[in-house]
């Protein structure tokens, strides 16, 4: 009987991150999860929580401590947790750019060394870096998360080359629009008209070309898919943008 497999999800607390503890629990796998936010009473059974800021590096320490505690082996990390900064540039304060970089670039390097030594003792994994279409299609005031995003694809593909040798597969999914708190919360930045935030993802939904926002469950089986490696094992260093269709269309149009 095979080993059952462990997964290490940061962000677990949040839409995407949830989802990917739901489904990955689903599926039979163990399922490590890390959030600055409490996850509630309904993390998976067998699994394990920790409460860890993603931004502070001695908490990135302490999680893969009590990971080394719990489990030898992982066969996936999934760098999901992010921060986002939404306010025009010239308002953005050195602080708050830190924090931005701290939470989804810093981390992601910081785990990946961290959980290295767990995913070659597993033989091998994968690491899928949560990046977003800010990474390659941008809009106005939202420029310390898309420099940040940007910076994330250029570390998967980097990751992916150093990591080959020990068959660690590293590949970065681009979200677009999902119904997320923080996408909500983005929503005040004024790019998308609407009084009322239902308003606002109405108008967001028919800028896709699917016509609607995604939802947290599809994006989670966008990075199981790169995870599992049962249909992904000849991909590495690679982005796949899941939107809608939204970065399809012309800006013009």
């Amino acid at each position: 009987m095979s080993e059952i497999k462990t997964v290490l999800i940061t962000g677990a607390v949040g839409g995407i991150g949830r989802a990917c503890v739901n489904l990955f629990d689903r599926n039979g796998w163990r399922v490590i999860g890390v959030d600055r936010a409490p996850f509630g009473e309904d993390f998976p059974h067998g699994g394990l929580f920790i409460q860890a800021d993603n931004a502070a590096p001695e908490d990135i320490q302490r999680v893969y401590a009590e990971t080394g505690a719990f489990t030898r082996r992982l066969e996936a990390l999934i760098n999901n947790a992010a921060w986002q900064i939404a306010k025009p540039l010239l308002e953005t304060s050195l602080e708050e750019w830190d924090l931005v970089m701290a939470t989804n670039l810093r981390a992601a390097f910081l785990h990946a060394k961290m959980a290295h030594p767990f995913l070659k003792a597993a033989g091998g994994g994968a690491i899928v870096n949560v990046s977003s279409v800010h990474a390659v299609q941008t809009s106005a005031n939202i420029s310390a998360y898309a420099a940040s995003k940007g910076g994330l694809l250029a570390l998967t593909r980097a990751m992916a080359i150093e990591f080959a040798t020990d068959e660690i597969r590293v590949n970065a999914i681009l979200p677009g629009a999902v119904d997320t708190p923080m996408l909500r919360a983005g929503l005040e930045r004024g790019h998308v008209a609407g009084d009322d935030v239902h308003t606002r993802l109405e108008n967001l939904a028919r800028k896709t070309v699917n016509g609607r926002v995604g939802q947290p469950e599809e994006i989670a089986h966008a990075i199981y898919f790169l995870a599992d490696g049962t249909q992904s094992s000849f991909m590495t260093g690679q982005a796949m943008i899941v939107d809608g269709g939204a970065t399809a269309r012309l800006s013009t149009e």
